[in-house]
């Protein structure tokens, strides 16, 4: 019986009854909300930062466009390790690792540096590795302009993309869409 509810409901389903858009757009209203609400609770509980502004883009790939390799599990928690090890390796390279965020201090030309190093390095290593998530960018942007950047939060950062990259998986395999458990397999 409840196979048969969860088959209803399934997006594939809905798709061949109702409009493609407003399905996809109940389908992201829903999931975002749940998801995004779910790590801004837990970020709420632990006085971390289990939610930052990258995690918004990351969740419209995995609702709207899962399919498409960016969105993928392997790219997101990949692509964001990379960001923030980019971002880090830039704030240690320019010396501004206990410097205050740019937002207070402004920025200088030791701050253009880190941003911009740590955006290049970022997508060439996410080229390299095969492994493009385009809101790792913003990402490594959060880190290199001294927003987050103490060791354990940058920990916290990784942590919540993988919570976030699981809860993707399940909702998108309950919906009845092929999402990867991993990546996408090559034909």
């Amino acid at each position: 019986m409840s196979r048969g509810i969860v088959e209803r409901f399934q997006l594939m389903t809905l798709l061949g009854r109702f409009h493609d858009r407003h399905v996809w757009a109940a389908f992201m209203f829903i999931n975002g909300f749940v998801t995004i609400g779910s790590l801004a609770l837990l970020a709420m509980l632990t006085r971390t930062p289990f939610i930052f502004p990258s995690l918004g883009p990351t969740a419209f790939l995995f609702f709207f466009s899962p399919t498409l390799p960016t969105a993928s599990p392997r790219n997101t928690v990949y692509g964001h390790a990379i960001g923030i090890l980019c971002g880090y390796g830039a704030l240690a390279a320019t010396g501004l690792t206990a410097a205050p965020p740019a937002i207070q201090v402004g920025v200088d030309p030791m701050r253009i540096l880190a941003a911009a190093l740590s955006l290049a390095l970022t997508g060439a290593l996410m080229i390299l590795f095969k492994a493009a998530h385009p809101p790792a960018g913003a990402t490594t942007l959060i880190i290199s302009l001294g927003i987050v950047t103490r060791p354990v939060y940058l920990l916290v950062i990784e942590v919540a993309v993988i919570l976030l990259t699981a809860q993707a998986i399940l909702i998108n395999r309950l919906a009845g869409i092929e999402y990867p458990i991993w990546s996408k397999r090559e034909q």
